[in-house]
């Protein structure tokens, strides 16, 4: 009986253990937000340094909690996080539009190569359509788009907009986005959900100029869904023909279609992506449009009319081709009122739930939540269950899969004996390679699908294990490539 009692418990544990472990491929993001300053800067007008002091401070504690992206807003209202000629330094960095920051410096270069430093992956976020933040303040130059051709221009609800039924304003914001994916370094580009904006009871908003123009005998909302999907197709082709391996993700509204509309709709009531924004999603999925979806699923497990636990298998059904991130609310928690957004412990579930659905990984909205919430989620993120085991984005085989070569690896130790130095000869790649490093036990079978047997991710070829338990172990090193695909094993290293 006692025997059959310690088995039980022994199965229980060996089954809790299996399914608490972290996938090792796992998109693992935060929106960082410029507009109103929300993320960063944390105000207008600061001097360079302490811009990059805050955007510093912002990698490290998201590094440190096993984050391994970010989505920064570089282009919050047709303005700009870096020196273009096509429209003038935002507003939100120097405190006045088309100012540079002080001393000069291109925050986009900085971002990416200090992201990249410590082997995370940089998302430049653009809003695509907003014009202008006030509809009655105009701050740009008498150059830019909004004053150069008013007839782009729709106001509404306050806010002014770049007609997406006009061509040849679809064609600008492409050719804006463009400039940015051929002169930095990015690894993805991220359009958010304002596409048509989101209704306004009693309010028009005015595009039948174009309509009567473009809209060639469709109704206007087939029109509207078809300019939005023109925009998508052309954007996507137009980034794979500058820069193949950059990814290209959305993040729509967190309903397409509620099933009363449509019966392929998620069991929800609520705005919809479809029939409210005019963003049609599954067909840009399944057009393959688009690289990731990230949908914004901000309700919790079982709301009424949108529950959380119903959208995320839904979105699953719908990217069977395509990488799915959950986009996650964090800032529900901030000064929360109903209980279940009192604490930490609806978001822990979220990313559980997430997994079970074999979704690729999350993205936290957003960056200066964790500021205003206390250390209780990092501190449950850093567990090993949650963010706490190193984990790598997902690899896209339609971008790229071919993985590169193993590593030639070495292991040496030190005169006292006390660490374990392991060198490889650096790869004859033409592009930039990430080094993983796996430690197992003596004996142990070398599986790479065990997230906590990845110990490091380094771009230089040597690692150095000081624990005195290496003459216990055994490593092996791989080599990953900008997209993640990933080699195989180098020969396994112990020491003798």
């Amino acid at each position: 009986m006692l025997r059959t009692l310690h088995l039980l418990v022994l199965l229980l544990v060996t089954f809790f253990s299996f399914a608490q472990e972290a996938p090792k491929r796992e998109f693992r993001a935060v929106w960082i937000a410029t507009v109103g300053n929300i993320d960063w800067p944390s105000k207008p007008g600061l001097g360079a340094a302490q811009q990059q002091k805050e955007f510093i401070d912002r990698l490290d504690f998201l590094h440190e909690n096993g984050f391994n992206a970010v989505i920064v807003q570089v282009r919050p209202a047709a303005d700009a996080f870096y020196a273009s000629e096509w429209e003038p330094w935002s507003k939100y960095l120097s405190g006045k539009q088309g100012v540079a920051p002080f001393p000069m410096y291109d925050p986009i270069a900085f971002m990416v190569e200090e992201t990249h430093k410590r082997n995370m992956e940089f998302h430049a976020w653009f809003n695509p359509f907003r014009a202008l933040v006030n509809s009655a303040i105009n701050p740009n130059p008498p150059s830019h788009a909004t004053r150069t051709h008013p007839e782009w221009v729709i106001h509404y609800g306050g806010k002014s907009y770049f007609d997406p039924g006009n061509p040849a304003a679809r064609n600008y914001v492409n050719q804006v986005i463009l400039d940015v994916v051929r002169r930095y370094d990015i690894d993805g580009v991220h359009i958010d959900d304002y596409f048509y904006p989101y209704k306004i009871a009693g309010k028009t908003f005015n595009d039948q100029r174009s309509f009567a123009e473009y809209g060639a005998g469709m109704s206007i909302d087939d029109w509207r869904r078809d300019n939005i999907n023109k925009f998508v197709e052309t954007l996507y082709k137009s980034v794979k023909k500058e820069k193949m391996y950059v990814k290209v993700g959305i993040s729509p509204f967190g309903i397409w279609r509620n099933n009363r509309q449509d019966p392929t709709g998620s069991a929800t009531n609520g705005t919809s992506c479809y029939d409210d924004l005019y963003a049609d999603v599954a067909t840009w999925v399944r057009n393959k449009w688009v690289d990731y979806v990230a949908p914004q699923l901000y309700w919790e497990h079982g709301h009424r009319l949108a529950a959380y636990d119903v959208l995320v298998p839904w979105w699953k059904s719908l990217c069977k081709e395509r990488a799915l991130y959950i986009g996650m609310g964090v800032y529900r928690m901030v000064n929360a009122t109903q209980p279940v957004w009192k604490g930490y412990g609806e978001i822990l579930k979220q990313v559980q739930t997430e997994r079970s659905y074999k979704a690729d990984g999350a993205i936290m909205y957003s960056m200066s939540s964790f500021d205003k919430i206390g250390s209780g989620l990092s501190n449950q993120l850093k567990q090993a269950e949650y963010y706490g085991s190193i984990a790598i984005p997902p690899a896209m085989p339609w971008l790229d899969n071919t993985a590169p070569a193993a590593p030639r690896a070495t292991l040496k130790v030190t005169n006292n004996q006390k660490s374990a130095i392991i060198t490889w000869e650096p790869s004859a790649s033409k592009e930039p390679l990430r080094y993983l490093v796996y430690k197992f036990n003596k004996g142990e079978t070398v599986d790479l699908n065990k997230s906590i047997k990845l110990v490091a991710i380094t771009q230089k070829n040597v690692f150095v294990d000081d624990d005195p338990d290496f003459i216990h172990a055994q490593y092996v090193i791989t080599a990953a490539d900008r997209l993640w695909n990933e080699s195989k094993p180098s020969e396994i290293l112990v020491y003798r």
